[in-house]
């Protein structure tokens, strides 16, 4: 019986671990794949362990990044343990078979968070029924916030990115011992975790390491260095400190999280305030990733992409936000406006197809299409063939959240039985649609193609709800071409405040934010 089974020994480039056996699956976790990013090595690149003699124990999680808690309002529907201790860039594996003759497809996933918060210890992330349908599942840890994010002067940036870029060498190194086939990788993520997933595929250094790649509710981009770089200033600020590398470096963790969190607070897709993002390095982010990848980065290389249908709400409802977006829905559109740098054109084009909406959803669809679905329709139609686009549509149970952002990972790993699942999706899920959605991505990863038509013209689009998943064609085509012709805002000027179109605008804007700080003090 498998429960009588000697616990898994694998060795890795670093030394052997011992995992354990659950339900007939092999489960190693807490994996060292690079040092401690503290002391010396803080805010500097990852670097390899310190390789071990004997027998590690890989039964547990390892620590977790340094990171804020959510908010009293979010941590009702997300879950994000935090486990003490320095040694936080580790890995799991889930295989079905720890042999290297075996050659089985390999999902690696990276976490989202807003590169803030998460974790792979994240229950709902449980690799098990990735592993009992045939395909090896990695998820990993990697430096957060200011720690993975901030832009010095004195360090290289995106230390996080450079973390899980080390996590997938050692994939492609060590996976075959693990039952897995370093040459089928699928490299996937969600919100944060897609962009990062999608910076790398685009990297130079990662050809030959990713197979194919899944980005969930999250698009390639670099952010505006400018804007990373005031919440540093900001931080700096209240900590009364250099904005160095050097200086952070010597400031205690807690303290700099609380820093962090109060120089954040504004921060969100609807404001798109200050916030922490990958930048363009000249290195690891040689430029803009989906520039690269439109131009025909990572040849060869299958994508499955999409999003939810209501994003937004898990962007508006813990707080308040949405009923309040409602009442001021003026400023709320002039704010959205400013956010995609448009002009009242595009938001005029949304209230003709959808009358009946609220200002709300106004607000919502329209930033949920400039951040999401407008790159990835951009990124499909750049590589048909081989792209795969799917919309994930059933509304959650509980009451305001809709189809919302992260809904959808229960279903991608089978675990919405959960509780962690049960805080977002509520009671009752359909077992069904968990069962179809997930038998996707296993097919994806293990063959290339989903099981639904590629891009091509007719823009075929998976619809995943409370019933047989079908294909739409077209259906966002008419939302998709209102930004072709939309009149463009500047960019923001060097000092980070944006150009728009009248005092009005800008006035209303700083109201918006003024009441969102209030909600969430």
């Amino acid at each position: 019986m498998a429960a009588d089974r000697t616990d898994p020994v694998v060795g890795t480039p670093h030394g052997a671990v011992r995992g354990r056996y659950e339900r007939g699956i092999a489960v190693f976790r807490g994996i060292p794949y690079a040092a401690p990013p503290f002391g010396p090595r803080r805010f500097r690149p990852p670097e390899p362990p310190d390789p071990w003699d004997g027998v590690r124990d890989a039964t547990a999680f390892g620590p977790t990044a340094p990171k804020p808690p959510y908010s009293e309002a979010f941590a009702r529907y997300l879950s994000d343990p935090e486990i003490p201790g320095d040694e936080c860039l580790n890995l799991n594996v889930w295989t079905p078979q720890p042999d290297p003759g075996a050659r089985l497809p390999v999902l690696v996933w990276i976490h989202g968070g807003a590169l803030t918060r998460g974790s792979s210890a994240v229950p709902v992330y449980d690799g098990s029924a990735f592993a009992r349908d045939g395909v090896v599942c990695v998820s990993l840890n990697y430096r957060l916030g200011v720690e993975g994010y901030g832009l010095f002067p004195d360090a290289p940036p995106n230390a996080g990115l450079r973390d899980q870029f080390a996590a997938l060498r050692w994939v492609h190194e060590a996976i075959a011992a693990f039952g897995g086939d370093p040459d089928r990788i699928t490299l996937c993520g969600q919100s944060a975790g897609a962009i990062s997933a999608g910076a790398l595929l685009a990297a130079p250094q990662t050809r030959g390491l990713i197979r194919r790649a899944v980005l969930q509710s999250g698009p390639p981009e670099a952010s505006d260095r400018d804007k990373v770089r005031r919440v540093v200033r900001r931080m700096a600020a209240r900590l009364k400190i250099p904005a160095t590398a050097e200086a952070f470096a010597a400031v205690d963790r807690d303290l700099l999280l609380r820093a962090q969190a109060e120089a954040g607070r504004l921060s969100g897709p609807v404001l798109g305030g200050p916030a922490f993002g990958l930048v363009v390095d000249g290195d690891l982010v040689p430029r803009d990733p989906l520039r690269a990848l439109l131009d025909g980065a990572a040849p060869g290389v299958e994508l499955l992409t999409g999003w939810t249908r209501d994003e937004y709400r898990l962007w508006l409802v813990p707080g308040g936000l949405h009923e309040r977006v409602d009442r001021i829905g003026p400023v709320a559109l002039a704010g959205a406006m400013a956010r995609c740098r448009v002009g009242p054109e595009v938001p005029r084009g949304y209230r003709a197809l959808r009358p009946d909406a609220g200002a709300a959803e106004t607000v919502g669809q329209m930033v949920t299409d400039h951040l999401l679905r407008v790159p990835l329709h951009r990124l499909a139609d750049a590589r048909p063939g081989s792209s795969y686009l799917y919309e994930f549509a059933w509304p959650s149970n509980l009451p305001g959240l809709g189809a919302c952002h992260a809904l959808e990972l229960g279903f991608v790993f089978g675990t919405g039985d959960l509780p962690e699942a049960r805080k977002l999706a509520g009671e009752n899920a359909p077992r069904a649609l968990r069962d179809a959605m997930h038998a996707a991505w296993v097919r994806f990863a293990t063959t290339g193609n989903p099981g639904w038509q590629a891009w091509d013209d007719s823009h075929p689009v998976r619809v995943f709800d409370g019933g047989v998943p079908y294909t739409a064609y077209g259906s966002l085509d008419e939302a998709m071409a209102l930004w072709t012709t939309a009149s463009q805002v500047p960019e923001p000027a060097p000092g980070g405040t944006v150009r728009a179109p009248g005092a009005e605008l800008a006035a209303a804007v700083r109201r918006l934010r003024r009441s969102v700080g209030a909600l969430r003090r």
